[in-house]
């Protein structure tokens, strides 16, 4: 697992799933409204937090989940139903709305932060992302098969938070028109992927083919 060629292959494989440019206007439509400071705080948590979580899979494997007593096809139909229910909220405006009201009464310190749920996961750090970095961990038998993947994870997971360290930028470009007709068009994309994680997870149990 340390030959070039294979990790130019995990690091390809990493980095279709997790999708660091397809994760940077979900960024901007899950922190609208927040400043420029707010942004850069969540954006690294949301790093940090996957960066962590990627790790505790690598070297530990489906172990974690089995001890205790989770199946990856639970875990996907959980993922799933958490994911739409932000998709709702992105689709309604309802989060906005929520941190006008709060700035409005002045309760900014309990303003929504989405950098665990769903920033961290499930959308870097999601079934397929999980299931790849298990995978990845059962083919290599050396520590330094281990070390090679882990800064296979590192590279893609810092893509990311550049990614998400630029949404600025892109929000401006967007403008207020642009970023509320993408928020809306993101809403449905993570309804479809939240509903494609339930039905992966009713299929792996034998449900509906």
């Amino acid at each position: 697992m340390t030959e070039l060629p294979v990790l130019i292959t995990a690091f390809t494989t990493l980095f279709i799933i997790i999708d660091p440019p397809g994760l940077a206007p979900v960024f901007i439509a899950l922190t609208q409204g927040m400043d420029a400071g707010q942004r850069r705080a969540i954006a690294i948590r949301a790093f940090l937090v996957a960066l962590a979580l990627m790790m505790l899979f690598l070297f530990t494997g489906e172990a974690v989940l089995n001890f205790i007593g989770i199946s990856m096809d639970a875990f996907r139909i959980a993922g799933g139903i958490l994911l739409f229910l932000t998709a709702l909220d992105m689709l309604f405006q309802k989060r906005q709305a929520r941190r006008e009201e709060n700035a409005a009464e002045g309760q900014a310190e309990h303003q929504e932060d989405p950098s665990v749920f769903p920033l961290a996961l499930p959308l870097i750090v999601g079934p397929g992302a999980i299931t790849t970095v298990i995978l990845l961990a059962g083919q290599s038998q050396t520590a330094a098969s281990h070390v090679a993947i882990a800064a296979v994870v590192l590279s893609v997971l810092l893509i990311v938070l550049l990614a998400f360290l630029a949404a600025p930028a892109i929000e401006r470009a967007l403008g207020k028109t642009g970023l509320n007709i993408v928020t809306r068009v993101l809403g449905m994309l993570l309804a479809a992927l939240a509903v494609q994680f339930v039905l992966d997870g009713l299929r792996g149990f034998g449900i509906g083919g």
